[in-house]
């Protein structure tokens, strides 16, 4: 699993590459009014089965624009979005986010403690790694291997993502992560996958 993890990293640090150029947030704000019908207009969706996309770092946000795009991660509501989005047009929308701060979120304390355990120190007798390996001891993600930030987003997304994987969900014969993901989540109880998306809710996302 150790070896796994180490060569997903350095293969997705590659395929991170051509999203580091970067974009304009002020060009980003003014293509953003697309977004904000689900995502909000500052990236933090009221509704949560849309994700949070503040404070998101670019290389993710970039990528999964283009997977989208691409038809390898299906996402019917922005499949008539992202069709007409140029290069330029994702990266000026991703700086843009990427800027804005993610609002904070609240755990549910009767199952905080399972889900704080399975994040920072994983279930050594199913062979489950801690998810803050990957994605941060606070939930700032790692923008280099293109994990995503988590702190702050809404139970409900972060549930209904896990459970994706855990169904054997993956955006591409090329996208590690997500296969990462799929092998992870298999071993993961109903129980555990609720308690760490109310646990990741009530991390705060602090902006770089």
């Amino acid at each position: 699993m150790k070896h796994l993890m180490q060569v997903a990293a350095t293969l997705s640090l590659l395929l991170a590459l051509p999203a580091l150029a970067g974009g304009d947030a002020a060009a980003g704000q003014g293509k953003s009014a697309i977004c904000a019908a689900c995502h909000g207009a500052d990236g933090n969706s009221v509704i949560p089965n849309w994700p949070k996309i503040a404070g998101q770092h670019t290389s993710y946000l970039e990528r999964q624009l283009g997977l989208i795009k691409s038809g390898a991660r299906t996402v019917p509501e922005m499949a008539g979005i992202v069709v007409s989005l140029s290069d330029q047009d994702m990266a000026d929308l991703a700086a843009y986010f990427s800027s804005q701060d993610r609002s904070a979120g609240v755990a549910d304390e009767q199952t905080r403690a399972l889900g704080e355990r399975l994040f920072r120190s994983g279930n050594t007798k199913t062979d489950v790694p801690a998810c803050m390996g990957c994605h941060g001891p606070a939930g700032e993600g790692n923008p280099l291997a293109v994990y995503p930030a988590l702190a702050g987003q809404h139970s409900v997304y972060t549930e209904k993502m896990l459970k994706g994987f855990r169904s054997g969900t993956t955006w591409g014969e090329e996208d590690v992560s997500s296969k990462i993901m799929t092998d992870i989540t298999l071993r993961l109880t109903d129980k555990e996958i609720s308690a760490l998306a109310t646990y990741i809710q009530g991390l705060r996302l602090v902006s770089e």
